[in-house]
This record gives structure tokens, sequence and C-alpha cells, in this order.
């Protein structure tokens, strides 16, 4: 197909696939993309051929950003790439590390709870997606850093701003890519700002440094702790890994990890408060579990089904990387009858796949019990539901981002009654996605939040120091 595509692509490939069929391929300038639409197509490519469709294509932002794949989202599938998972399956993501890390989680979700609450008690309605930006970028640099860049207040200090500008700065170059990515004997037209790019690793380097060089003087001091930083400095020697790799790691986690907990749980919410009959059967079980004198522990999570429930049903419906990241065919394979050539990109529609009808019961509908009538797994397991990936290329850190989710969709809920603004309808809320790799909502969902707990403390935030 040589045909313009529009700004959200997951919805014009699910169009293009009921029109030419599951599997089909279109030509981005001298790029050939494949794009497979069904639960079967994706299990070859994802399980049965994933060997052969590991590999990863950059382009010359993205070559740049990786340290040429030192990192392990953009790495070729090999020996480096091999050594970063093993990095994070026994190391970095490992249950053990998650529940030392558990408490950060926990503070930072209270804070949320005492932002929302702050912000909402006048019964004006408040934008939801800005206290959620607040939490994940607390979780993720805490994670990762062990630093919280933002007091009491939500005001970040000099080096948050500075992280957090290198972050907007990094997604906003990525984003301004010519259509010369696409056709590469264009390239000498639109040369690439070379100094832009040298600026931006600069500053995003100097601060990695200074942080990593502070870390390794208290390890020296006072031991390891279980930030990913200090984990990292720990294992350096153990798995021979360079400055780049390290650097590499830590800003994946970290460029994954923010935005895409804060789309999750905006989704999520935006459902909620169009189906109040889930919302009020969600806080059934919160209030049976946890009762309205103490607030949700993660602990909590095995006594919560129907949380869980929700969390993949939003995850199902709204998946915040509605596109995988293209796969590389480092050989020619066959898919579904057809034949991938060498060097060609596969991708799977994660989003056309969780809103196919022959896949799923009214798959338009919201309706968690889905997932408590089914056991299906959301890691990778079963191919209908794809919000981490699946094969080699599957997401290391899903459990986090799970728990990060679930809690703070049920601190949300336990804490507040959620409705949409006097004079807002249901079906006028803007449920559409905004173009990108990420997809968040196209309008950020504003909502009425109404306290529900009674002891005025449970708002409170309960600060933890690690």
């Amino acid at each position: 197909l040589y045909v313009r595509v529009w700004c959200v692509r997951c919805r014009c490939f699910q169009e293009w696939a009921e029109r030419y069929g599951p599997i089909f391929s279109v030509w981005f300038g001298s790029s050939l993309t494949v794009v497979v639409s069904t639960p079967e197509l994706a299990k070859e490519v994802l399980k049965e051929h994933d060997q052969q469709l590991a590999n990863r294509t950059r382009n010359r932002s993205t070559q740049r950003f990786s340290r040429n794949g030192q990192d392990l989202v953009w790495a070729d599938y090999g020996p480096h790439y091999i050594k970063g998972r093993k990095l994070c399956n026994l190391e970095l993501f490992t249950q053990k590390r998650l529940e030392a890390l558990r408490p950060i989680r926990e503070d930072e979700v209270t804070a949320m709870v005492a932002s929302v609450h702050r912000a909402g008690n006048e019964g004006k309605p408040l934008v939801v997606r800005s206290h959620l930006a607040m939490v994940s970028f607390n979780n993720i640099t805490r994670l990762v850093f062990g630093k919280r860049f933002m007091n009491a207040n939500g005001d970040i200090n000099e080096e948050g701003q500075e992280l957090n500008s290198i972050v907007n700065n990094g997604i906003k170059i990525g984003a301004s890519l010519s259509i010369a990515e696409y056709v590469w004997y264009l390239r000498w037209l639109f040369p690439l700002n070379e100094e832009l790019y040298k600026t931006h690793n600069e500053r995003r380097d100097h601060l990695t440094k200074k942080i990593i060089e502070e870390h390794a003087k208290a390890l020296k001091e006072s031991g390891g702790k279980h930030h990913f930083v200090h984990a990292l400095l720990t294992l350096r020697e153990q798995y021979d890994l360079s400055d780049d790799t390290v650097f590499g790691l830590l800003w994946d986690i970290i460029t994954t990890g923010m935005d895409t907990t804060v789309i999750s749980v905006e989704w999520a919410m935006a459902e909620l408060v169009r189906y109040p009959r889930v919302q009020k059967k969600l806080q059934e079980e919160l209030d049976s579990v946890i009762g309205r004198d103490r607030v949700m522990s993660e602990t909590d999570f095995q006594k919560l089904p129907y949380l869980l429930a929700v969390v993949k049903e939003s995850l199902r419906l709204h998946p915040a990387t509605p596109l995988m990241l293209p796969h590389k065919a480092s050989a020619s394979v066959k898919v579904g009858d057809y034949n991938i050539p060498k060097g060609a990109d596969v991708t799977v529609n994660v989003w056309a796949i969780a809103r196919n009808p022959d896949v799923w019961s009214n798959p338009l509908e919201y309706r968690p019990e889905r997932f408590l009538e089914e056991s299906i797994d959301i890691k990778g397991g079963d191919f209908r539901v794809l919000p981490f990936g699946a094969g080699r290329r599957v997401c290391p850190g899903a459990q986090l981002g799970i728990n990060l989710v679930a809690s703070m969709i049920g601190h949300l809920l336990h804490h507040f009654e959620w409705s949409l603004p006097e004079g807002t309808m249901p079906e006028y809320v803007d449920m559409t996605e905004s173009p990108g790799i990420v997809t968040f909502m196209s309008t950020p969902l504003q909502a009425v939040a109404k306290p529900r707990l009674d002891k005025e403390e449970l708002y409170n935030r309960v600060p933890v120091e690690m």
C-alpha cells in the first residue's frame, strides 16, 4: 500500500486489515512494514519465529539516543541483548526487588491521594492527568535514581526540572523527524541537526553521571540499596557493563515507564466515570476487603480480583503502546503463508486485536467481568491481549507496571467517588487517541472527586525515606 497514513496509525491499520486481510504490508518511503492483526499471526511473529524477528530498526534519531543500540529497547537480538535481558530478569525486576521497593510506590500513591484531595475539595472538576503525572514522575525517578525531585506541594527542584526538560526535549526531537528517515536517498536534503543531538546527549549524560557518582560514593560509605542505579553499579563488573549500557538501561526504564503508567490509569479512570456500575462494584470490593479505616496496600491485591480485572480490561481496550515497536527480520521468514523478506519490519496491531469481535465478545464494551470468567495472562502468555508484548521482546517491567496501575486505580477509587463535570454526559467524553508511539487521550480527562472515607488522616501522604 502506497498511501498516506493519518495520525493514529492503529486505527488506520485496523481499517486496512478489515479491507485487505489480517496481514498486509505498507511502504513508508523505501521501508517495508508488515502489519499483523490477529492472535494467531501475533503468535507466529512473537513465538514461533521470534528469533528471526527479534531485531530492531533504528532510525538516525534512535541510533543516537540508544548509543548505536547499546541499551535494551533498541538493541538488536544478540549477545548484548541477551545479557541485558538476563540482567533485567534475574536482578532488576525480580519479585524480591519489587517487594523491597514497594514502600516507595505506596508512598507516592498516598502523595497522589493527598494532591487530589487538596485540589478537589471544593467539588470542582480537576484534570486527572496532572495528578497522575506527578506520582508517575516521582515513582520512576525514585525507583531508578533513589531521589525525589518534588516537594510536598508539587514543586520540582532544579535537578528535577533538568531531568523533566531532558525527557521532554528528547520526545520533541524524536517527533521532529522528516520523511528522509523512510527514504534514505533523500537524507542529504534533510541533514540531522547534529549539534541538537550532541547538546541533548551531553545534558542527559552530565545529569546521569552526576547522580551515578553520588550513588557510587554512597555505596562505598553505607552499602547498597535496592534502587536500579545501585543495582547496576553493584552488578557492573559481574555483567561487564559499559557506561553506554548502564546509561542506556537507566534511560530505557525512565522513558518507557513514565508516560505509559499515566496513559493507562487515565484511560481506566475515563472508563470508570463512564461506567458507574463498574465503579460501584469495584468500590464495594475495596470496602469489603480493606474497609474504611485504612488505606490499600499492594499486599491486598490477591484479595481484590475485581480490581485486577479492571486493570486488565483497561489495558485490553487502551494499550499504552497500541502498535508494538517494529521487529526487524534478520532472515526471510514465512508468516501466515506470506514471505517476509530479510530487513522488513513487522509490527503487531495490539489495539486491533483487542477490538476484534472474532476474538472478544462485545469488544468495545468495558466489562472487567470477562477477566473473571476466564483466566487470561496479560504479560505475554495470551496473544489476545498484549499490552506488554510477548516473546523475546516482552517488557521486562510488566509486573512493575501492573502493580503501579493497580495501586493508583485502587487508591483513587477507594478514597474518592468519581463523576463527570455537571452537564457532561458519558457519551460525550472524548475517547479518541492522540497520535504517537504511545496514545494519550486526545482531550485530558476532567472529573469531580468526592471524598468517601470519613477519617481525614487517610488522605495524608505517608512519606518513606529510602
